[in-house]
């Protein structure tokens, strides 16, 4: 479905990354872990996840963007998307897309893994996790080069005090000073805290090689049913 948005605000997250509040027209009906297709053109659409969840408030929908000068292919949606907030217009969308969605009841317990910007998807499924009063447990492996792009930290580290299920496992290649926490590949981390993840429902968002390597590693070395990792690379890879 082709829908118009107001955008009601564009920030900087950290460095390159980008978040964007839109306004739709009219409602739209997604699951938390879909995604949506930003219109640049009629033969051009590009898909980001939605970081927002169904239970948010007035329709809103959030999106991070990552877009480095690098990525033009990103950039220039942020660029159009500054652009209709500066002006008053709008930015239409196509949504929802994806059939990695949370997947429900909510019985097993959930592996929540994002690399970078696609920390967006797995935020998605735990805010509406939250709003379920779900209790099974959930582990979140957020992995990024260095803890400045981890923008989220602080959020996610008061949510895991706040809900005795939830725990925030943070990774990072480059470590600071005095950094306790895990350093290295967000997959190598999963693997060393987890002898079988034959009974987790999976989540996966990141670099489409991260997610192959995730489903082959976890299906062959962890007893991972193969039904029971989710991702939108697998449309694609």
């Amino acid at each position: 479905m082709t829908i118009q948005c107001t955008v009601q605000s564009v920030e900087p997250l950290a460095e390159n990354t980008y978040r964007v509040i839109l306004h739709p027209q009219q409602p739209v009906n997604y699951k938390a872990g879909q995604y949506l297709m930003v219109v640049m053109g009629e033969q051009d659409k590009r898909p980001f996840s939605i970081a927002s969840s169904p239970c948010r408030e007035h329709s809103e929908l959030e999106l991070h963007i990552g877009a480095a000068e690098a990525n033009q292919y990103a950039l220039e949606v942020v660029d159009a998307i500054k652009s209709a907030h500066q002006s008053g217009g709008v930015i239409e969308i196509d949504a929802p897309h994806g059939s990695a969605w949370i997947k429900e009841p909510l019985q097993k317990p959930l592996l929540l893994i994002a690399g970078g910007t696609g920390f967006s998807y797995v935020r998605s499924i735990l805010d509406y996790c939250i709003s379920q009063n779900s209790e099974q447990p959930i582990y979140l492996y957020w992995g990024a080069k260095q803890i400045e792009q981890l923008y989220a930290f602080d959020d996610l580290q008061h949510i895991a005090t706040q809900h005795n299920n939830i725990t925030f496992i943070p990774v990072v290649e480059i470590a600071p000073e005095r950094w306790t926490g895990k350093v290295g590949n967000v997959l190598q981390a999963v693997n060393q805290d987890f002898d079988s993840l034959a009974d987790y429902e999976i989540y996966i968002a990141g670099r489409f090689e991260m997610a192959g390597a995730a489903r082959d590693t976890f299906t062959t070395n962890k007893d991972a049913d193969i039904h029971h990792i989710h991702g939108d690379a697998f449309a694609f890879i």
